[in-house]
């Protein structure tokens, strides 16, 4: 019979799982219960349901891109695979991804984010910069391809002829658009041309218009130094951008009415110009959109993330052992000087002379035995409080 050591054992069964194509890929649902924010970023959990527990872990890399903070007792999917810890020989399942379950789930991740703003201060009046009266420059953030971006064209060119337009293409839907959003409104902020700016999009469900509804964007809208005017959707969309923002508008024509007054100079609009510039920039997006994805999509990319995740956990086991175990060597160490110094306490000299005991001595030498003096020696009689001088006598 053969004999195996316990990590064979444990990669073996690993293997076996890992190459199960019912447990990778796969979606599961139930309500997250022991859960905890690990200073690396992980987060640990288990989801379960009526019958039974599950172990979870969400790594750092997958975690940053969540749209909500996940709590105890919030019902969610799970997108990942299972696979198994060899150190502790316990499997759980790797989420990749994860998302609130049940109707109005987006509602909820919505209202905990305006309320975790809120408290921070964020939609306070007072952080609220000044429009200016007559801007020169207006740069306007949102798609080169939609609506949006021709509205506010229309309307600035009519109303003000003589301001300038300047279009930062973005997108404004899918899981990139957060991100590029943020990018924009930093290019506007260093470029330092413009003297207001417009974030806008047209309208749509709240998974189109959810970009604006990411922490990031927000945050990027309080940190502008050039005030910003929202201008998203139709008139029942607010969006946690609207409340960030200097001022908002229900849409991006209001926008760029709220952003210009009437002026009765006269140019000619380049419509040509700009619609070659709407066409060269999603152009590019769509390149750069397709090499992405291409870089996301390779087996060597997913490996390496893996590969990661599990060192990252397994580097915090290692930790945590380790301090462990010198916890214990300590205590022990600390146990055996204590025993070390009461031995020493009890064979003290002065701890005998305490008890009523006393040490004679002639000149430097210790008197042991009485043989040892004469009459008319002088000694020193040590006490535990003192010495005492005498003299020999017969």
């Amino acid at each position: 019979m053969r004999t195996l050591t316990v990590t064979q054992i444990n990669n073996y069964v690993k293997s076996l799982i890992e190459n199960d194509i019912f447990l990778s890929g796969l979606n599961v649902e139930g309500e997250i219960s022991n859960f905890k924010n690990h200073t690396s970023g992980h987060l640990y959990f288990r989801l379960k349901d009526e019958g039974a527990e599950l172990d979870c872990v969400m790594f750092s890399s997958r975690a940053n891109n969540l749209k909500f903070l996940p709590e105890d007792g919030m019902k969610v999917i799970l997108t990942g695979r299972v696979s198994l810890y060899e150190k502790t020989g316990k499997y759980q399942f790797y989420a990749d991804r994860m998302v609130p379950s049940g109707k109005g789930a987006l509602y909820a991740a919505y209202e905990q984010l305006k309320n975790r703003l809120n408290e921070a201060g964020v939609f306070d009046e007072k952080y609220k910069k000044d429009l200016p009266e007559y801007p020169k420059t207006v740069a306007v953030i949102t798609s080169p391809t939609g609506a949006a971006v021709k509205d506010v064209i229309r309307v600035i060119s009519r109303r003000s002829p003589s301001t300038e337009i300047v279009v930062m293409p973005v997108l404004v839907q899918g899981e990139s658009a957060a991100p590029d959003i943020v990018r924009g409104i930093e290019a506007v902020n260093r470029w330092g041309g413009a003297d207001v700016i417009i974030l806008g999009r047209g309208g749509g469900s709240i998974e189109d218009l959810w970009a604006f509804n990411e922490e990031m964007v927000a945050r990027a809208i309080f940190r502008s130094r050039i005030p910003i005017i929202t201008g998203i959707g139709h008139q029942t969309d607010t969006t946690i951008a609207d409340f960030v923002a200097d001022a908002f508008a229900p849409t991006p024509s209001a926008a760029a009415e709220r952003a210009v007054r009437e002026s009765k100079d006269t140019v000619v609009i380049l419509n040509k110009l700009t619609k070659q510039l709407e066409n060269a920039v999603a152009s590019k997006i769509s390149k750069y959109e397709y090499r992405y994805s291409l870089a996301v999509n390779k087996r060597g990319y997913e490996s390496f993330e893996r590969t990661l995740d599990e060192k990252s956990e397994r580097l915090e086991y290692f930790v945590s052992a380790m301090r462990k175990t010198a916890d214990a060597k300590l205590s022990k160490e600390e146990a055996l000087l204590k025993s070390y110094a009461d031995s020493l306490e009890n064979r003290s000299p002065l701890r005998i002379l305490g008890k009523g005991f006393a040490l004679v001595y002639k000149g430097e030498e210790r008197i042991k035995k009485s043989t040892q003096l004469e009459e008319g020696d002088l000694i020193t009689v040590k006490f535990s409080d003192g010495d005492v001088g005498a003299e020999v006598r017969g």
